[in-house]
């Protein structure tokens, strides 16, 4: 389901802050090596996580999810001095592209990468994340949340992606389709859970802010 028209889609593209050269090049690459390239954050979305960082100017960033790097970078920009952005990721194959976007972002010595899967990762980490950013497993929604909200203060911001799910989540749910079954009760659950305040916002294939109090 498009929920804008291409032409539209494009106007807010270019009527937004311009994508950095270096994240021209890894989308360029990304279409190139990666199976399903779609799934890369892109230009108006990824100028969006980098304006909501830059506000929140978080001192510690957790990212589930790296693909091949664009929303890391993204979020990075918004980095306190001497923060630094956990991003974990269970596919081993896109580590060689990350780590080179990495290396010529300027963020190299911040952007700490975890290969495994972070329903594991999570609760080793001995610190308190101002924003965190969930963007992998569509099943594992709930897991990554529960998980992550433990290492959060009041005032941190969960960001969870592709929440609208390409329109299914209106859609009769089609058996089988545990993805959108999931997060259907994800989306559900997060607008009436007393532990944060809620927006689903519909940038992209849906993004959901929420404030933990």
């Amino acid at each position: 389901m498009h929920f804008l028209s291409p032409l539209l889609e494009k106007y807010i593209a270019n009527n937004s802050q311009s994508e950095p050269p270096i994240l021209t090049e890894l989308t360029r690459e990304t279409h190139l090596k990666v199976v399903r390239p779609r799934m890369i954050t892109g230009h108006y979305q990824g100028r969006v996580l980098s304006l909501l960082s830059k506000i929140i100017a978080p001192k510690h960033i957790l990212e589930v999810g790296t693909y091949t790097g664009y929303s890391a970078i993204c979020l990075a920009e918004g980095l306190q001095q001497g923060g630094t952005l956990h991003t974990i990721d269970i596919n081993e194959e896109l580590a060689p592209i990350q780590q080179k976007y990495f290396n010529q972002s300027g963020y190299k010595s911040q952007i700490i990468q975890h290969l495994g899967d972070a329903i594991e990762h999570i609760p080793s980490f001995d610190i308190v994340f101002d924003l965190i950013f969930i963007d992998a497993e569509k099943t594992q929604y709930d897991l990554y949340f529960e998980a992550a909200i433990q290492k959060c203060r009041s005032g941190s911001i969960i960001l969870s992606d592709n929440v609208l799910w390409s329109g299914k989540v209106v859609e009769p749910l089609e058996a089988n389709d545990k993805a959108t079954e999931a997060l259907l009760a994800y989306n559900e659950k997060l607008a009436n859970d007393p532990r944060v305040e809620t927006v689903l916002l519909p940038i992209r294939d849906g993004l959901t802010l929420c404030r933990v109090l």
